[in-house]
């Protein structure tokens, strides 16, 4: 998958699941599940237990029909293990400029981690595709993506920290591009009751707010 193909492909979704689990294997479960709902694009943490494992698994399973990044990616030297697993694009929850410059190495998306505006502006300067704005809720959700999209409308912002169900739309309408959904959309009681349905029908919940944040 070109490199193309992948910023549209998160672009079109607006959604990126962040599965932080306790195991391989409910990751790859939880990824499968909100796939079943909609949502083709998802983030693997590398918190999680056999995080490469599961990398290796779905891309195998899924191949293109899947958009598959690697999170919490704190140097260059995990990011290619991970692209050699199957991601497609990296997010960090800083900003390291030699992780930016490793993904632009090998033509791949990079949304490196910022909160204040120096640091937007300085993962956007070192050729990051996306910037993930974090912990976003704790400085006021949308309304802090307005503030920051206000100086900086060229920016491609994906927030985290704070997305909700019912925040999703408020983001989108504020300017982001996307945006990133932790523990309101896969989380650990749900995992540990083995009801991976629930996932599927939060998945289409949350493409149905990107729809109507969007008018469509």
């Amino acid at each position: 998958m070109n490199r193309d193909v992948i910023l549209r492909s998160i672009l079109d979704i607006g959604v990126v699941p962040v599965v932080r689990t306790s195991s391989a294997e409910s990751a790859i479960l939880a990824i499968e599940a909100v796939y079943r709902g909609g949502i083709r694009a998802a983030e693997i943490t590398m918190t999680v237990p056999g995080a490469i494992k599961a990398l290796e698994k779905l891309a195998d399973a899924f191949g293109d029909k899947l958009v598959l990044g690697a999170g919490t990616v704190l140097d260059p030297e995990t990011a290619r293990i991970c692209m050699l697993a199957g991601a497609q694009f990296f997010v960090t929850p800083a900003l390291n400029l030699k992780t930016i410059e490793m993904a632009k190495r090998y033509s791949k998306v990079i949304m490196p981690g910022a909160l204040t505006p120096t640091e937007v502006v300085t993962a956007w300067e070192a050729g990051a595709d996306f910037v993930k704005v974090f912990p976003c809720g704790a400085l006021g959700g949308a309304k802090y993506i307005k503030a920051l999209k206000a100086p900086l409308p060229h920016i491609e912002m994906v927030p985290t920290g704070g997305v909700s169900l019912e925040t999703t739309a408020d983001f989108l309408r504020a300017g982001a591009a996307a945006v990133a959904v932790g523990a309101e959309l896969i989380d650990a009681k749900t995992i540990s009751e083995g009801r991976y349905e629930v996932f599927e029908e939060r998945a289409r919940k949350f493409l149905a707010e990107v729809a109507k944040a969007r008018g469509n």
